[in-house]
């Protein structure tokens, strides 16, 4: 098969292209590596994907042009949608980037599909859509009152995906995803940062009092379900997340100080009123629909994550956060 991966210089994307890659099928692979985050850490998961059946493309979602040469020139069997502009806070200091990324790159995607009759679309979407619902989160919930630039950006993208599911008979997968942790992980997330500042003794800048919880899923887990959802569904949406109990970030703390050997400095800040106290997911629905489950338990993803710290230092160190 082949199949286009967006946002492949990114955490998540990286990891379903390489698995893909290991699997035998062809990826193309698109990504503009723009620099919300210190573009060394995307060129490093990019020179992982060094297989001859990929071929990357440098380039935006949102430059249709680019998109027509693209499709014009593969045949594709399915398009896995992972670009996008994360984080809930930033998505509040530059709203309008969130919607043309999220949203409308989204809809050039689909629009290409319609043009050149590909039937099957997997997009990436988030947990934070379910703010103020009850809790563990359960895909019927009614997710139409985000509470941040960000969550509303993906609810567009799922939207307009239901719409050419619709009109087209576009086989859609929507994948909600529950703060995704692992080795070479975004630098904006609390696990990157958390490690990054205990071992050089820099104060965690903690917001709350750090028993808020969240659904952590491994990075490589989340890459198998969003694999696994390429199937036939009609029109689907699935929570992707660790379906356990949710992990407060104090316990984070703790078991990374344990594993760096050093003690964390906190520097506690007031809550943030776009943030979510608590996360947990449920996951029936993945493991009815895509046989899946994640099989990574906090505790090893957590070795892993201080592992790849520190084999990669000193340059890891020195990446600058967002």
């Amino acid at each position: 098969m082949k199949y286009l991966v967006t946002g492949v210089a990114g955490f998540i994307a990286n990891r379903v292209a390489a698995q893909l890659l290991d699997a035998g099928h062809s990826v193309v692979g698109i990504d503009n590596v723009n620099d919300y985050y210190d573009v060394r850490l995307k060129e490093h998961r990019l020179e992982k994907l060094e297989y001859e059946n990929f071929q990357f493309v440098r380039g935006d979602i949102e430059d249709r042009k680019l998109l027509d040469a693209v499709f014009d020139e593969h045949d594709f069997d399915a398009v896995i949608n992972l670009a996008a502009r994360a984080g809930v806070r930033y998505s509040m200091e530059n709203p309008h980037v969130y919607m043309t990324t999220n949203a409308m790159g989204s809809l050039n995607l689909l629009d290409q599909m319609q043009k050149h009759g590909i039937q099957k679309y997997v997009l990436a979407s988030t947990s934070s859509l379910y703010a103020g619902q009850p809790m563990p989160f359960s895909e019927s919930l009614p997710v139409n009152t985000p509470i941040s630039p960000y969550a509303a950006s993906k609810k567009s993208a799922e939207m307009m995906a239901h719409a050419y599911h619709h009109l087209y008979g576009i086989d859609v997968s929507i994948c909600r995803y529950f703060t995704v942790y692992g080795p070479a992980g975004r630098p904006d997330m609390c696990i990157f940062r958390f490690i990054k500042w205990i071992d050089e003794g820099t104060p965690i800048e903690l917001f709350g009092d750090g028993e808020q919880a969240r659904d952590f899923t491994y990075v490589d887990d989340i890459a198998r379900g969003t694999i696994a959802a390429i199937r036939p569904v009609g029109f689907e949406v699935i929570n992707l997340g660790g379906g356990g109990q949710p992990v407060s970030l104090n316990t984070v703390i703790a078991g990374l100080e344990e594993r760096v050997g050093k003690k964390a400095k906190l520097e506690h800040k007031t809550f943030h009123k776009a943030d979510i106290k608590l996360t947990q997911a449920d996951i029936s629905k993945a493991n009815q629909l895509l046989d899946w489950h994640p099989q990574t338990d906090l505790e090893t993803g957590l070795t892993a994550c201080v592992d790849w710290h520190n084999e990669n230092k000193p340059w890891a160190s020195n990446l600058l956060l967002p």
